[in-house]
């Protein structure tokens, strides 16, 4: 018996879907994926993978739901379409849940007018996010539609990290404290990492590293986050793809009154212009390690500032740990990237941290997670795939299964 759940991640011009099998091993890999983008620009793509096949379809695509609509139609030319299938459950990534959910919740007409009243704060994310849920109900009316929110995870962070030292009242009034995100993907990881290096959960304190265009870094203590480095918004902690990760705020004062910049074209500067694409011209890594290779010390800069960053967050949280037992890298970067990880881990024996040169390279060819830190390292250092669309997945079907 199949249990297809289906989980849209829908951004600001892109879709991107999975369709899972839970009956079946999820690990090996989603039943079909797919992925809209170029959403109201001149040209549109549109491509849907599953076992045996491959399609594309490069019209342009007017909108969100003309786009849905049009991936759907796709997947029945396959065969594969949500109502051969059967689907159970769609899951909705929600970026931004505010004070008003630490769970993951079926949706009804209260939920979606909550997930918009927290549009402030993350404008960039819960209106696409939003406007997925509106189509997948439109194309799908009978299916249960679940919302796990990327802030869940953080909810229940201790004051003393959550809170900004800002007038109290203002704070309150406004709801400005830190909400953290990518919070599935860095609660997915850090639940297999006891595991991986055979210690109880309940004692096991780690740092995961979640290293994509998008970054974030968090100290989690026996299954619980004390910390994490994104803030009110994703904008905040680590330097990213395109985000300048924490800046003084008095640059937003200055750049308004000596370059008479308005606050819009700042919030562009700092979240579309800025990070790495701001330092050297490119937001991709492999693009990154390739001017590095031709001796562009833009790019050079841009690296170095990007690692030295990830260390601060890295030492504060060993702090706050009081004792570590694990480094985790995740994400497209943290996966991928080999320098990273070693450059980000050099010289830190003294604190218990080695890393073993042919496990971070994966000569071996290992797939899946795996520990790259000698045998002898009291900090076990570990590349753990994420996989939050299986994470969402399950909490779909188990709210779903609960109606």
């Amino acid at each position: 018996m199949t249990k297809y759940v289906l989980v849209l991640n829908s951004g600001s011009s892109s879709i991107k879907f999975q369709v899972l099998d839970l009956a079946e091993d999820p690990q090996e890999g989603p039943f079909l994926s797919g992925l809209v983008e170029q959403i109201g620009e001149s040209r549109g793509h549109i491509k849907i993978i599953t076992e045996n096949n491959t399609i594309e379809d490069r019209r342009p695509i007017l909108s969100h739901s003309v786009g849905l609509e049009r991936a759907f139609g796709m997947m029945s030319l396959l065969g594969v379409g949500p109502q051969d299938l059967d689907i159970c459950a769609v899951g909705h990534r929600v970026v931004q849940g505010g004070s008003l959910f630490n769970e993951p919740v079926l949706i009804d007409d209260d939920v979606k007018e909550k997930i918009g009243s927290l549009i402030p704060l993350a404008p960039l994310h819960n209106p696409a996010n939003l406007d997925g849920i509106e189509n997948a109900q439109s194309l799908l009316p009978d299916v249960p539609q679940v919302a796990v929110f990327d802030t869940a995870f953080f909810h229940s962070l201790p004051e003393a990290a959550s809170r900004y030292a800002l007038d109290r009242e203002v704070a309150d009034q406004y709801h400005i404290r830190r909400y953290g995100a990518h919070g599935t993907s860095h609660k997915y990881v850090s639940e297999l990492v006891p595991g991986l290096i055979g210690k109880d959960p309940a004692e096991v304190n780690q740092i995961t590293l979640h290293l994509g265009n998008g970054a974030s870094a968090s100290a989690i203590q026996g299954g619980k986050a004390i910390d994490t480095s994104m803030g009110l918004t994703p904008l905040a902690g680590l330097v990213m793809g395109t985000r300048t990760g924490d800046i003084d705020p008095s640059v937003i004062f200055h750049l308004t009154r000596e370059a008479h910049m308005t606050i819009d074209e700042i919030d562009t500067l700092f979240n579309r212009r800025s990070g790495l694409k701001g330092l050297c011209g490119v937001n991709d890594f492999r693009l990154l390690q390739e001017l590095i290779n031709e001796g562009e010390q833009d790019a050079q800069d841009a690296y170095d500032i990007y690692v030295h960053r990830l260390r601060q967050y890295v030492g504060s949280y060993m702090l706050e740990l009081g004792r570590l037992d694990a480094i985790t890298f995740t994400a497209g970067v943290g996966e991928n990237h080999v320098g990273i990880r070693r450059d980000s881990m050099a010289n830190l024996e003294n604190f218990g941290i080695r890393i073993d040169d042919a496990l971070n390279n994966n000569e071996a060819g290992v797939e899946g997670p795996r520990i790259i830190s000698t045998d002898d390292s009291a900090v076990k250092v570990l590349v753990v795939p994420t996989n939050e669309e299986l994470a969402i997945a399950r909490f779909a079907l188990a709210l779903s299964e609960q109606d």
